[in-house]
């Protein structure tokens, strides 16, 4: 009888029929927010899940993108990507739920453990590879390839490693499409996609030789701080193995990372060239531990996460004034009210496992009202981030459009 009438009111407040299943989710902490959304863990019936949480009115004549991605998960069926579980929306938001990797981002995880050597990276990447071949196979490129996007399942010492965020991964039509937007993390993009000269498959690989450089010596090959420098870098395919951190490193490692770093895409390895490479089914690969280069890294990046909890505590602020700005519909408010609590949540989830941490004290649902004055600071607040994003990205559109122009004479 309570599911009838809860199917009647929600069809009287104009819901989706599919809304009707987000009873069976109890939400639980932010995991993660960005410029569309947020992403919080659920309980259901069936255990924990991760349940992205999209704002339609930040995606307005961009629905495709969402079915796009929902489409593309449903798909994907194999051991080392994040598995689709299920999806619903309601009259204001897309909800994708998805599997919780548990066990923790893969640099994280490893500076947990007493011993990384070379043989255990060489069989780490196959891991990833694996998924990536499966990706290109089905003629998918994910675009977005980086150590945050590569997670332990669970936190077993024997945990699988699985790939998550196909927020802009891309289907091609064609064997032999290209696309042209800009697309990934600076850092990890190869340098067609930095350049805007139309990219395909060979950016997931690009960002594969990326990541097994700075897994083996705990430094990226490319390293500018301005992006002028960094795409100079990348176009030219500079990478050096520095002896003091390489000596102790296979050849046949660096001869891996060197069929991935070419700056054509068409030398580039493919996926399935790459799976077939004698470093990869471990040849060569040494008993070399790496973990004190890898902590090094990670105490380097504990930095840049001061930096980030502020950049994501003001970006749940603005989704939580977003989603304030809606029409009074009753349901549930899937942002969280205080966004530094979240946002620190959220770090600390990432940094030791979603599932590796006590359960936080209980988060009642409660309704936090801003007053006029506070949500005009935090206005005034947003919109000189936004100004401040606005003029960099100009910057870093003149520097490509330079790059970019100096590359064609």
């Amino acid at each position: 009888m309570a599911d009838v009438v809860s199917n009647m009111l929600n069809k009287l407040h104009g819901q989706p029929e599919s809304y009707d299943r987000k009873s069976k989710y109890r939400m639980g902490r932010t995991l993660g927010a960005g410029t569309y959304g947020i992403v919080k863990e659920a309980d259901c019936p069936s255990g924990k899940v991760a349940v992205k949480i999209i704002l339609k009115k930040n995606v307005k004549g961009n629905d495709q993108m969402v079915y796009d991605e929902l489409e593309m998960l449903q798909k994907l069926k194999h051991p080392h990507i994040v598995r689709f579980v299920d999806w619903f929306e309601s009259r204001d938001k897309y909800y994708i739920v998805t599997q919780l990797a548990t066990g923790g981002e893969l640099f994280d995880r490893i500076c947990d453990k007493g011993k990384f050597t070379e043989k255990d990276a060489s069989q780490t990447i196959k891991q990833v590879l694996d998924a990536v071949n499966y990706l290109h196979e089905n003629h998918i490129v994910h675009r977005d390839l980086k150590p945050e996007n590569l997670l332990y399942l669970t936190r077993a010492d024997d945990s699988e490693i699985v790939l998550a965020d196909f927020g802009i991964a891309k289907h091609l039509d064609t064997p032999d499409g290209m696309l042209k937007t800009m697309a990934g993390s600076f850092g990890y993009a190869a340098p067609e996609v930095m350049l805007k000269k139309g990219h395909s498959y060979p950016v997931d690989m690009w960002s594969m030789g990326v990541i097994t450089y700075t897994l083996l010596c705990g430094y990226s090959p490319f390293r500018s701080e301005s992006l002028a420098d960094l795409i100079d870098e990348t176009k030219h395919g500079r990478v050096v193995f520095h002896e003091r951190y390489w000596k102790d490193v296979s050849q046949q490692a660096k001869d891996f990372i060197m069929t991935l770093l070419k700056p054509d895409p068409q030398e580039r390895a493919t996926s399935a060239q790459a799976l077939r490479n004698p470093w990869i089914k471990g040849v060569g690969a040494t008993e070399h531990n790496l973990l004190p280069e890898i902590k090094t890294y990670m105490a380097r990046a504990k930095l840049r996460r001061g930096i980030d909890l502020v950049k994501l505590a003001n970006r749940i602020e603005a989704l939580k004034m977003q989603e304030d700005e809606e029409e009074s519909v009753p349901q549930g408010a899937d942002v969280p009210a205080d966004p530094k609590k979240a946002a620190e949540e959220a770090m600390h989830a990432h940094a030791a496992g979603a599932g590796g941490l006590k359960p936080p004290e209980s988060e009642l649902p409660r309704k936090r009202s801003f007053s006029k004055l506070a949500k005009t600071a935090i206005f005034r607040e947003v919109v000189l981030a936004k100004v401040r994003e606005m003029k960099a990205q100009e910057e870093q559109q003149r520097t490509i459009s330079e790059a970019t122009g100096a590359a064609k004479h």
